[in-house]
C-alpha cells in the first residue's frame, strides 16, 4: 500500500463570503501530492496548477499566503484533467494523507461540481497527520499549524510553505518521524459522500483494533440516538457486543463518549459525532477501540466532571 500525502491550495471570492459560489465557495487551484511506499520512502511527486473557471480574480488573502497570480494560474490546466491525472496517479492500493482534515472534503467537493465524484468512490479513508502529530508528540486536545511540527522535529526548512506541493513534502517528513504503528489507530472516514439510507450503512473495520460505523441519516439527532444500532458497542476484536460500564454521555450534544467491556478482549473506548446535512438531518460516524489507558482515563475524568456539574445544580 502506498501513502499519498497531498496539499491543495484553493481560491475564494475575491469580494467576500456574501458573493460566493455556494456549490463551490473553495475553487481549487493547486494539487501537489508525494508518494511514500510502505518503508516511508518518497517514491514520486505530482503536481498541477488549476486555471480557474468560478473565480476570475485571487482573493487578497490567498494572493498573500500563496504568493500565485492570475498570470501564472492562467497557464494552469482545467480542474477536470487535473484530478483525472491525480487519481490515474495515485493508483489502486493507496491512502491518502493530508494535515488537518480539510483537503479530502474540499477535493470531493470540487470533483462533484465538476460532476466526477465517481473518481473517488466512498468511503474515502485517510490519515490526519496533524492529528497523529499531536497524539504522538503533545495532546489530542492541541492541534498545530505544519510549520511548527517542521520547527517541533528540526526539519530543515529549504523551501517556503503554503504552496501545495512543497506543503506536502513537509507534511511527508512529518509522518516520516513519526512511528508506522501509530498510523493504523488513527484511520479516518471522510464523510462528505454518506450513507443516506440504512441498506447502504457503512461497517468499516481497520487495523489496530479499531471499528468505524456511519450511518443512516435520520431527522434529528434526538431520532439518531434512540436507534439501537447507534447505541450498541461490539467488540472490534471478535465482534461480540460488549456491556456499556458507562453510558453515552455528551458534553456539547454533537459528541458523545461511553465506556465499555468484552469479556474476552477488555476495556473499549466509544465516541459517537454527529453530523448534519444541508437538509437539517443528522447521521453520526461511531468509533469504537481497544481502549488505550490514557483515553479511558479522559473519559471517565470527562463524565465525573460532568456529573460533579450536574450534582452541583
Amino acid at each position: 500500500m502506498k501513502y499519498i500525502v497531498f496539499d491543495l491550495e484553493w481560491n475564494q471570492s475575491p469580494n467576500g463570503k456574501r458573493f460566493s459560489n455556494a456549490r463551490l465557495p473553495f475553487e481549487i487551484i493547486e494539487i501537489g501530492a508525494v508518494c511514500l511506499d510502505e518503508q516511508l520512502h518518497i517514491e514520486d511527486t505530482f503536481h498541477r496548477l488549476i486555471r480557474p473557471t468560478v473565480y476570475h480574480w485571487i482573493n487578497n488573502n490567498i494572493r498573500n499566503v500563496t504568493q500565485m497570480n492570475m498570470e501564472e494560474l492562467e497557464k494552469g490546466v482545467p480542474f477536470p484533467k487535473a484530478a483525472r491525472d491525480f487519481m490515474r496517479w495515485c493508483g489502486n492500493d493507496f491512502v491518502f494523507c493530508t494535515w488537518g482534515d480539510q483537503d479530502v472534503m474540499e477535493l470531493q467537493r470540487n470533483m462533484q461540481f465538476y460532476k466526477q465524484l465517481s473518481l473517488l468512490p466512498p468511503p474515502v479513508l485517510y490519515l490526519d497527520v496533524q492529528k497523529i502529530f499531536a497524539r504522538a508528540f503533545e495532546t489530542m486536545d492541541v492541534r498545530r499549524s505544519l510549520e511548527y511540527a517542521i520547527d517541533y522535529l528540526g526539519i530543515l526548512k529549504e523551501h517556503g510553505f503554503h504552496r501545495a506541493l512543497e506543503d506536502a513534502h513537509f507534511t511527508a517528513e512529518v509522518m516520516i518521524r513519526i512511528p508506522r504503528r501509530l498510523y493504523q489507530p488513527e484511520l479516518s472516514v471522510d464523510v462528505y459522500q454518506h450513507p443516506g439510507a440504512q441498506e447502504k450503512e457503512w461497517f468499516i473495520n481497520l487495523p489496530g483494533g479499531v471499528t468505524k460505523y456511519v450511518s443512516q441519516e435520520y431527522v434529528s439527532r434526538e431520532k439518531a440516538m434512540k436507534d439501537r444500532e447507534v447505541l450498541s458497542i461490539r467488540c472490534p476484536l471478535c465482534s461480540k457486543n460488549a456491556k456499556r460500564t458507562l453510558k453515552w454521555f455528551t458534553k456539547s450534544g454533537k459528541v458523545f463518549y461511553c465506556l465499555a467491556l468484552c469479556k474476552e478482549h477488555g476495556m473499549l473506548t466509544g465516541r459517537i459525532r454527529v453530523h448534519k446535512t444541508p437538509e437539517e438531518h443528522a447521521f453520526v460516524v461511531k468509533t469504537i477501540r481497544a481502549a488505550v489507558p490514557s483515553d479511558q482515563e479522559s473519559i471517565q475524568n470527562m463524565y465525573d466532571q460532568l456529573l460533579e456539574k450536574h450534582n452541583k445544580k
